[in-house]
């Protein structure tokens, strides 16, 4: 009898005696191997590039309602400045502003 053990893996249920019978008779063994799909990738792998995109999106809105609310700060100063002021000067420029023409 030969003590070498067949080689790969057997099912359990497949005695080493009727492999190596099959082996010595020249029957063929067909070995069936059943796979189990490949699991999809869990949530967490999806979560973090979603929080960073959201985080983001989040940080981009805040900066363009700063933006736009410095402008606006801005243009109110701007335009209290020009009421209160009266005319403007720079360099024998004058501009009257927010003043009709004619007074």
């Amino acid at each position: 009898m030969n003590d070498r053990e067949p080689p790969g893996n057997l099912a359990p249920h497949i005695p080493a005696d009727l492999y190596r019978q099959a082996e010595a008779t020249g029957r063929p063994i067909v070995i069936v191997h059943t796979t189990t799909t490949p699991a999809g990738r869990p949530a967490g792998t999806y979560l973090l590039p979603i929080a960073v995109g959201f985080a983001g999106a989040i940080g981009i809105i805040g900066t363009v309602a700063a933006l736009l609310a410095l402008a606006e700060f801005a243009a109110h100063t701007a335009a209290l400045i020009a009421s209160t002021a009266g005319p403007i000067g720079v360099g024998g420029i004058t501009l009257k502003l927010f003043h009709p023409k004619n007074k």
